[in-house]
């Protein structure tokens, strides 16, 4: 984990290393702009506007949704969109064979599976090979049985082959260990995780009062109890276990739900079939502004997914002062911490059970209090420039062990 860096994730990490000139091919799927966008999209959007500020000249490479230009410049990166949800592997690979030469390191964020980019590329190339968390379970919640193992073919063996002699980048501690167990990944794992921008600590007036009346502060007014979800509508992520979460808490509840995809159109005819209209309020795509604003004015956040790379979701409600209870998946078990900014649903216990006892426990004004503190000192602690920073300090030595380069790079105090 990385150390404290001051509130609001203010700090900066230390020595700084500047990329001067260097060419950097960013390649994800998607980008923060896409219609599917999710946490990984933030945090490759992140690293390129990051290193773009640290000197270096930066290209991103993606799929290309409805509407979208093929060529773009968004805050001094190019991008370069090919594709859809599958063709874009091969076409940003055939891209940047025909580019092979143009760059000078690649950060390959593995999505599932990687892009190889190994493949095209010229030795002296450094690949940092980016790893949110091992999808081997979720290939078969998405893909018909021969697709799903293929899909864990070429995330197991065949990119543990490709990227053996490159350096590979994880966000958290639990993608290191399913790495290691589940994928047999011998190499070396540095591990950059998801930061915060400052501006996620600010809470919204409105986020304030709502909360007051989450707690009950004024007798005057009926109690009516929070909860937010935040996320993709997507099968893994398993949004409709919200279903029986408010039917739990009962009349005295609202969950809000915020985000959309495929599995939006099944979780609303299940908020009809439940008789839950009303108290499963599905508020589709906000605005940063307008997420930030409900999920401040709630008292717990939830989060429902069988496992991610980190949950961007969870470090965004902590800077808030909101809890999550999720469960203990890879992932979710590093951005939460038990009892501390959240409760984590194990074996042999329910969800519904775990958010009925933290919503008890959240009744005391003093524990809400501590819990909420917990959680902003707790997301103080990660920062998106010094994320930056240590995705920089690898580039550099990966660069100038390819080269032999002692000059191209530079680090100051």
């Amino acid at each position: 984990m990385p150390q404290p860096v001051g509130g609001a994730g203010a700090g900066r990490a230390k020595p700084r290393y500047d990329l001067p000139g260097l060419r950097v091919a960013v390649v994800n799927w998607r980008d923060p702009w896409h219609p599917s966008a999710g946490g990984a999209e933030q945090y490759a959007w992140q690293m390129a506007s990051g290193l773009l500020a640290r000197g270096a000249r930066v290209w991103y490479l993606t799929a290309r949704a409805a509407g979208q230009p093929r060529r773009d410049r968004r805050d001094g990166v190019q991008f370069v969109r090919t594709g859809s949800r599958l063709s874009v592997y091969p076409r940003v690979l055939g891209w940047l064979a025909l580019h092979r030469r143009a760059f000078d390191v690649v950060i390959d964020c593995q999505n599932g599976i990687p892009f190889f980019t190994p493949w095209v590329l010229p030795r002296r190339v450094p690949v940092l090979c980016v790893m949110h968390h091992v999808h081997d379970a979720q290939f078969g919640v998405h893909f018909s049985p021969v697709m799903a193992a293929v899909g864990r073919l070429l995330e197991g063996p065949v990119a543990r082959w490709t990227y053996r002699r490159h350096d590979c980048v994880a966000v958290s501690e639990s993608t290191v260990s399913a790495m290691r167990d589940r994928l047999h990944w011998a190499g070396p794992i540095a591990i950059v995780p998801n930061g915060l921008a400052a501006d996620c600590f600010d809470r919204p007036e409105r986020g304030k009062r709502r909360q007051r009346d989450c707690g009950g502060a004024d007798p005057g007014q009926p109690e009516v109890l929070v909860l937010t979800w935040v996320g993709r509508l997507v099968a893994h992520k398993r949004v409709e276990r919200v279903l029986g979460i408010a039917e739990r808490l009962g009349d005295g509840a609202i969950v809000e739900v915020i985000g959309r995809g495929p599995a939006g159109a099944a979780l609303a005819a299940g908020v009809l079939a439940r008789g839950l209209t009303g108290r499963v309020r599905l508020r589709g795509f906000l605005s940063e502004a307008d997420k930030r604003a409900v999920v401040a004015g709630s008292l717990l956040h939830l989060n429902t997914s069988q496992g991610e790379g980190w949950g961007l979701c969870v470090l965004e409600a902590a800077a808030l002062g909101v809890p999550t209870v999720a469960y203990d998946v890879d992932g979710l078990r590093d951005a939460v911490r038990d009892g501390e900014t959240g409760w984590l649903v194990r074996g042999g216990q329910s969800i519904e059970d775990v958010t009925e006892r933290a919503v008890k426990e959240l009744s005391d004004p003093a524990r809400r209090a501590e819990i909420a503190a917990a959680c902003r000192e707790w997301a103080s602690q990660f920062s998106w420039d010094v994320s930056v920073s240590l995705m920089a300090a690898l580039i550099t030595r990966a660069v100038r062990r390819r080269t032999g380069s002692g000059g191209l790079l530079a680090d100051d105090d």
